[in-house]
């Protein structure tokens, strides 16, 4: 079992030196934790079980226990995140050791330590609350493993010192995991396994793990792009010059006033990927979306907005009352970014949520079932967000 516990971590060792990563719609990952477990000895299983029948016969009494209900515990694991509301978990957990000492009359003494350790696979649920907070639910099936080791002073004479079980039983638990960066992430969890004692008997131990987890198998991040679809600019140019015929005499001497050419706007529109801009299935902008918002502005340096229209556009996985919710709150989101960067006045802003209805691949392109990460990935330059940018550059007027 030492060797077992040294494989797993340094395989662990390993993740943590993997390339930064971008989230896909599925990918693994590994981790490790440590914590603290408790456990209560039950007194009136002392009294009844172990010393009255199983291990000592009926003859002695416990006249007072003392018990150790801590110790530090420690997992290894690796999963599978399907999408970003489920995973299904695998690992190693040892939930350390627990004892008791207990005095007897006749005069003696009865000592036991239990020892617990085994295997786990577990659904776990996920509910993200922002790009980096999420709450965790889980539920899953253990083989543990109890290994109960008795010895005895004076009048206590055992009848069976070692006891070793295997049972199948279940774990359950609530926690957080805050992502540092896409290549790792902190969890929290409070944990309680249901195990047997060895004694015939089932119990629980609770738990409290810190754990670091660590993705991989993921592609490279893409770095933000801005793709530059329609460019309609008309710059104002003086008209040519018509050849002179022969010389004209003129009698006027007061110079005419000759009004000066209205400046025509630019007019600049763009168009945003939604992946990297918020994440999929998200609206709030991510770093790399406020990364690109600023590129935009920065290259828009002289130019005075007269009316920027923002458009958010989706897929065509979900319902189309979400997809027109989703992108409404991406258009948002970008409006409220630009006006919070002082790049442009509220009222020059106009954000729309167009939804699916206008696409940019083909209606039978991308077939397959609508979650694979296939078709999310086939339907990536539908999920957008087009900025119409009207303006004047500042030495035009």
């Amino acid at each position: 079992m030492k060797k077992l516990h040294a494989i797993c971590l340094a395989s662990l060792a390993a993740l943590g030196s993997t390339q930064v990563l971008a989230q896909n719609a599925g990918h693994f990952y590994g981790g490790i934790g440590a914590g603290r477990a408790e456990s209560k000895i039950d007194n009136t299983l002392i009294n009844n079980t172990l010393i009255n029948s199983t291990l000592i016969g009926t003859s002695n009494t416990s006249t007072g226990i003392t018990q150790d209900q801590h110790d530090t515990a420690y997992k290894v694991f690796g999963g599978y995140q399907f999408n970003p509301y489920l995973g299904l978990e695998g690992g190693y957990y040892n939930l350390g050791k627990f004892g008791f000492q207990s005095t007897t009359n006749p005069l003696g003494s009865l000592n036991g330590q239990f020892k617990l350790d085994g295997i786990n696979l577990d659904l776990v649920g996920s509910l993200p609350i922002n790009d980096q907070l999420s709450l965790l639910a889980r539920m899953g099936v253990i083989h543990g493993r109890t290994r109960d080791t008795f010895s005895s002073t004076g009048a206590v004479v055992l009848t069976n010192t070692n006891l070793d079980v295997h049972k199948q039983d279940y774990k359950a638990g609530l926690g957080f995991t805050y992502k540092f960066s896409p290549s790792m992430s902190l969890r929290g969890e409070l944990e309680r396994y249901r195990i047997n004692d060895a004694m015939g008997h089932t119990a629980g131990i609770n738990t409290a793990f810190l754990s670091l987890v660590f993705p991989f198998g993921r592609t490279p991040e893409k770095a933000p792009k801005v793709v530059e679809r329609v460019v309609e600019r008309v710059v104002y140019q003086e008209p040519p010059k018509v050849a002179k015929e022969e010389p004209v005499v003129v009698y006027v001497t007061t110079p005419v006033a000759v009004p000066a050419p209205t400046p025509v706007p630019d007019r600049l529109r763009v168009s945003f990927n939604a992946d990297v801009m918020f994440g999929f299935d998200r609206s709030t902008v991510s770093p790399a979306g406020k990364r690109a918002l600023d590129k935009f502005t920065a290259d828009l340096n002289g130019l005075e907005f007269e009316h920027i229209t923002v458009q958010g556009h989706t897929d065509r996985i979900g319902t189309a009352a979400y997809n027109e919710k989703l992108s409404l709150q991406r258009a948002d989101a970008v409006k409220n970014y630009l006006v919070s960067r002082n790049a442009a006045p509220a009222n020059k802003i106009t954000s729309i949520g167009k939804g699916s209805s206008e696409p940019l691949t083909d209606a039978g392109a991308c077939k397959g079932v609508h979650t694979s990460p296939a078709v999310i990935a086939c339907l990536e330059s539908d999920r957008r967000v087009d900025l119409d940018v009207m303006g004047t550059k500042a030495g035009q007027k």
